[in-house]
C-alpha cells in the first residue's frame, strides 16, 4: 500500500476526499531551446501514480491506486451502492483512467458501476485554459444529464481522478441531484491540485 494524505474537499455533494495532493513541490528551471518554461515536479506516490497511469499508459500502477482508493472508502464506511465516473473528457486515450479507476473500485467493494449514468449534453471549452473558478462553472452550466432509471434514490460515488478546481465534480453533482434523482453523492478524487482553484 502507498503512503496518502487524504484531504476533504467542499462542495454540493455530502462528503468529499482527495487522496493526496497531486504535486509536492515544482522549481522553475528556465526556458528551453524553443523558449518554454522547464519545471521540475516532484508528485506525491498517488499523483505519480496516476501520471504514469494517464499520461504514460501504465496500467501496471492500477491494482494499487484501485487498492488504496477503494481501502480507503472502506475506512471511511462511505454508504454507497454504486459508483459513477466523471465522463471522461479526452476519449482518445489508450487507457481512460477515470473509468479503469472507477471498474475497480466497483469490484473491490462489490457495488455495480455505471460508467453511462452521466453524459455530458453539452460542448464546453477545454477546463485548463479556464483560470478562474466561476468561469469554469459558467462553462459547464446544463453541461451534464443523468440517467434517473439508474440513480433515483441511490447513494452514489462519484468518482474523479484530479480536481483543479471542483467546478466539474459541482456540474455532474448537480445532474446527479437533478435529473438522476440520486439520493446521496460522495466524492472521491485520486489527486487535487496543491491549490484548487
Amino acid at each position: 500500500m502507498i503512503e496518502i494524505h487524504p484531504k476533504e474537499i467542499a462542495g454540493p455533494w455530502v462528503k468529499g476526499f482527495a487522496l493526496d495532493d497531486h504535486t509536492v513541490s515544482s522549481d522553475y528551471l528556465g526556458e528551453d531551446e524553443f523558449g518554454h518554461p522547464q519545471f521540475e515536479t516532484r508528485r506525491s506516490e498517488m499523483g505519480d501514480l496516476l501520471y504514469r497511469l494517464k499520461f504514460k499508459g501504465d496500467t501496471t500502477v492500477l491494482k494499487l491506486i484501485v487498492d488504496t482508493a477503494a481501502d480507503f472508502i472502506r475506512s471511511r464506511e462511505l454508504p454507497v451502492g454504486l459508483v459513477v465516473p466523471v465522463p471522461p473528457s479526452k476519449m482518445e486515450r489508450a487507457v481512460l483512467p477515470s473509468l479503469a479507476v472507477a471498474e475497480g473500485i466497483a469490484e473491490r467493494l462489490q457495488i455495480p458501476v455505471c460508467c453511462d449514468c452521466v453524459v455530458k449534453v453539452k460542448q464546453t471549452p477545454e477546463l485548463k485554459n479556464l483560470f478562474d473558478r466561476s468561469a469554469r462553472s459558467k462553462a459547464l452550466e446544463n453541461a451534464f444529464r443523468a440517467s434517473e432509471s439508474e440513480l433515483a434514490g441511490r447513494s452514489v460515488l462519484l468518482f474523479d481522478d484530479l480536481v483543479r478546481s471542483g467546478a466539474t465534480l459541482g456540474a455532474v453533482t448537480g445532474a446527479l441531484y437533478g435529473s438522476g434523482k440520486a439520493a446521496q453523492v460522495y466524492v472521491i478524487t485520486l489527486t487535487k491540485t496543491r491549490r484548487l482553484r
